[in-house]
């Protein structure tokens, strides 16, 4: 249920309805909007519970949640969530640029993508140092070494650093060295890591599972929601279909769909969505025209010779002119490209 405050609420009356909330067996989720402070309670659909806090005199009503997702839904907040991170803005009318290669390979290469990304404008340097492979046999990633330079890359650009974790164990490991934990397709639903990456401190992006509905998504970003973590970014990355021309389906109605439904912001992967390089500039372009929040775009020095998806990776020159086509775009439609951060 939503427990609305009076608009002249006080900090320490918020704490007073989270208290009480507690003290009925419930989690309480203090959300501060634009124009009025509500406290989500989640946990029980006990019709005494809500008398009882309707009764307190710091509220002003008391609401149930109707979604199956409470703290992602609309009902819970009705302003756009804005995740800030180091350099990484996304959310909020500002639509953040995330780039960089799937694998870290090296020092050099690491580097020379993280000043290139960030020269065409992107505020925010990925990197996969543990890679979740479909053969055992593939590159599974240079783990904590990749950590270590994937740090230094920032070091030295200033750029927020978005990184893959797999495992409960990794998440503090991972969260040591990265901005922002990504939660790759294939681990959506594994609720053990939804929660570890819940109590993080740091944000969250959460990939769509290859074969998930849009409730699955949402009940996933609702794991890490209740744990305390409010900085979570949804990331459309296409879904298995039966075409094969692309090597998964992006579908984009997801932006309009998911904004209609939640306050969290939408990021769309226009590389793992077709998996062909000569596509991703266009679709990167049509996610802005609909109103995604950000942007996440595998970028390498020399894509032939990348150790994992180098047919969907732009070089740098091909990433900075997709840079210059998305601004005009995010122009038209009344987005802020942001490039400014670093």
């Amino acid at each position: 249920m939503i427990v609305v405050l009076h608009r002249s609420a006080a900090s320490e009356d918020v704490a007073a309805v989270a208290d009480r909330v507690a003290a009925l067996g419930m989690m309480a989720h203090v959300i501060n909007g634009t124009e009025r402070t509500v406290v989500a309670a989640t946990g029980s659909e006990d019709e005494a519970h809500r008398e009882t806090l309707a009764s307190m005199a710091q509220v002003e009503s008391v609401m149930p949640i109707l979604a199956p997702y409470k703290v992602a839904s609309l009902e819970a907040k009705p302003e756009p969530t804005q995740v800030v991170t180091g350099s990484l803005t996304i959310g909020g009318g500002v639509c953040g640029v995330i780039a960089g290669p799937c694998s870290v390979e090296s020092e050099e290469q690491i580097m020379t993508s993280a000043r290139a990304v960030k020269a065409a404008g992107a505020t925010a340097l990925r990197g996969g140092a543990f890679k979740p492979r479909t053969s055992p046999y593939a590159f599974q990633g240079m783990k904590e070494e990749g950590l270590k330079l994937l740090a230094a890359a920032r070091d030295e650009t200033g750029l927020a650093i978005v990184t893959e974790v797999m495992t409960p164990t990794d998440v503090e490991l991972v969260g040591d060295y990265a901005d922002v934990l990504q939660i790759g397709a294939r681990n959506m639903q594994n609720y053990r890591l939804l929660e570890a990456c819940g109590e993080s401190p740091a944000a969250v992006l959460l990939k769509r599972g290859m074969s998930s509905t849009m409730d699955e998504f949402l009940l996933a970003a609702e794991y890490v929601l209740s744990r305390g973590n409010e900085r979570v970014m949804l990331c459309e990355r296409g879904v298995r279909t039966f075409e094969s021309h692309t090597r998964f389906t992006l579908p984009l109605a997801t932006v309009p769909y998911l904004h209609a439904r939640t306050h969290l912001p939408i990021v769309i992967d226009p590389s793992h969505g077709t998996g062909v390089a000569s596509l991703v500039p266009p679709m990167m372009n049509a996610a802005i025209a609909c109103g995604a929040d950000g942007l996440i775009v595998e970028v390498h020095p020399d894509p032939p010779n990348a150790a994992s998806d180098g047919p969907q990776s732009l070089t740098p020159d091909a990433f900075a002119k997709a840079m210059i086509a998305c601004g005009k775009v995010a122009d038209a439609v009344g987005l802020t490209m942001d490039t400014t951060n670093v």
